[in-house]
């Protein structure tokens, strides 16, 4: 993902999950990529895991749980579209949704 400017982020804010497909170890589930969600709450920062993997010094980033409807990350296929699922996603994962 490389340097680039993060938003800051905040509770209740809704958040789309970004859509990269970048080589090597990423932290981020591919099934919500794409998906919009609610952050749940903001969990301070955490040197970036992605950079850590490969031994490089690893800038902190803000790390945030972010609740999806079921029926958002599954469509039709949910069992229980009414439930959410939250996943613990980094910052330069996330963009603001107007």
């Amino acid at each position: 993902m490389g340097m680039q400017q993060v938003a800051e982020f905040v509770s209740s804010q809704t958040v789309r999950v970004r859509t990269d497909i970048p080589p090597g170890h990423v932290r981020t589930p591919y099934y919500l990529r794409g998906k919009t969600g609610v952050i749940e709450r903001t969990l301070g920062p955490f040197p970036n895991p992605e950079d850590l993997a490969y031994g490089v010094p690893a800038q902190p980033l803000q790390l945030l749980r972010v609740r999806f409807a079921m029926q958002e990350v599954w469509g039709h296929a949910a069992e229980r579209p009414n439930d959410t699922i939250e996943a613990e996603i980094y910052a330069h994962w996330l963009e603001t949704v107007t």
